[in-house]
C-alpha cells in the first residue's frame, strides 16, 4: 500500500528553506532513483506539500532523514496509507 506523507509549512523563512533545500533536493533524489516515490511537491501558496511514496515505511525513512525535518523547517508531517483505486 502506498502512503503520503503532509508537511504543514513550520515557521522558516524562505531563505532558511532556501539553505537547506540542496540537501533536502540531493536526499530526495535518491529516493527518485530507486523508484520508491511517485510525487512530491508543495502546494499552491507554500502552505505546506506533501509527497505520495512506493510504502510507509519508505515513508517513515524519508521522514526521519529529510533535511527540512532534521534542522526543524518543517511543521508538523503527517503519514497516512493510501489505497491507490487506479493501480
Amino acid at each position: 500500500m502506498k502512503a503520503v506523507v503532509f508537511y504543514e509549512r513550520g515557521s522558516a523563512t524562505m531563505e532558511q528553506v532556501m539553505a537547506v533545500y540542496p540537501r533536502h533536493k540531493a536526499f530526495l533524489d535518491t529516493f527518485v532513483e530507486k523508484g520508491q516515490i511517485y510525487g512530491i511537491g508543495p502546494f499552491a501558496g507554500r502552505d505546506g506539500s506533501m509527497g505520495i511514496f512506493k510504502s510507509r515505511e519508505v515513508a517513515e525513512d524519508f521522514v526521519k532523514n529529510d533535511p527540512f525535518v532534521l534542522e526543524g523547517l518543517a511543521g508538523k508531517v503527517t503519514i497516512k496509507e493510501w489505497d491507490d483505486a487506479l493501480l
